[in-house]
């Protein structure tokens, strides 16, 4: 596959290809146990998807549809999965909120689930970044996406080439197969963090051991009106 605006190619050493191997078998083991369970509709998204991983690369895996996360939780630990922490997150008022199951104390591998229906551009984000289903994931596959340094990643036999997504938004969105509006969003998101050094979320909630997600979930509806507009015709206030 080539860059269709060129670049810059990355050639990894066998370090570089150790890590790789290393974050997908991780990946591989979050997926397995999600499919044992009867998950189908999930990703593995970002640099283990593309492949331009390093030794701090997290192993995140997306479920695209709503589902118990008591459920997911007890999926994971029938696994041998511990989940160390969840995070109620939603960027803002009008993004679906989702809950982050972090599975290690320093937060590298991590399932996500949307607590309402993802909208049809919340989709796409994956896409953008990258990503791969299980078949793809078993097969070693490496597929295109854009990193956080909004550089466009393709990926090559002896490693990958990247070239800038600023100027070239177009090219990308077309070559990504996703709509030009997903990709200006994440470069609005991503130059902002550049530049302010955080994420500026509207939600970002660690739901304590005690409690239950549907717990807070309640609390926020009675409490907060934005996030009770979102998702209450979801059926959850």
């Amino acid at each position: 596959m080539e860059s269709p605006i060129g670049g810059i190619e990355v050639v990894y050493d066998e370090r570089r290809w150790r890590v790789l191997r290393r974050k997908r078998e991780i990946a591989k083991e979050i997926a397995r146990a999600l499919a044992a369970c009867g998950f189908r509709d999930f990703v593995v998204h970002g640099s283990v998807a593309r492949g331009d991983v390093d030794e701090d690369s997290d192993v995140d895996v997306a479920v695209l549809s709503p589902a118990p996360v008591g459920l997911v939780e007890l999926c994971l630990e029938r696994a041998g999965l511990r989940v160390f922490s969840r995070v109620l997150v939603q960027p803002t008022p009008v993004h679906s909120p989702k809950v982050y199951l972090y599975l290690d104390p320093f937060e590298e591998r991590v399932v996500s689930l949307p607590l309402v229906e993802l909208e049809p551009i919340e989709k796409e984000f994956y896409r953008f970044s990258g990503s791969l289903a299980l078949d793809q994931l078993l097969r070693d596959e490496r597929v295109p996406g854009v990193d956080k340094r909004l550089m466009l990643i393709v990926p090559t036999p002896r490693g990958h080439v990247e070239a800038p997504v600023v100027g070239n938004e177009g090219v990308v969105a077309r070559f990504l197969g996703v709509s030009i509006q997903v990709v200006l969003d994440r470069v609005r998101a991503l130059t902002r963090r550049a530049e302010e050094g955080h994420t500026g979320l509207f939600i970002e909630i660690e739901v304590p051991p005690q409690r239950s997600v549907e717990e807070v979930v309640r609390e926020l509806c009675r409490e907060n009106r934005l996030f009770r507009q979102r998702v209450a015709r979801h059926g959850l206030c």
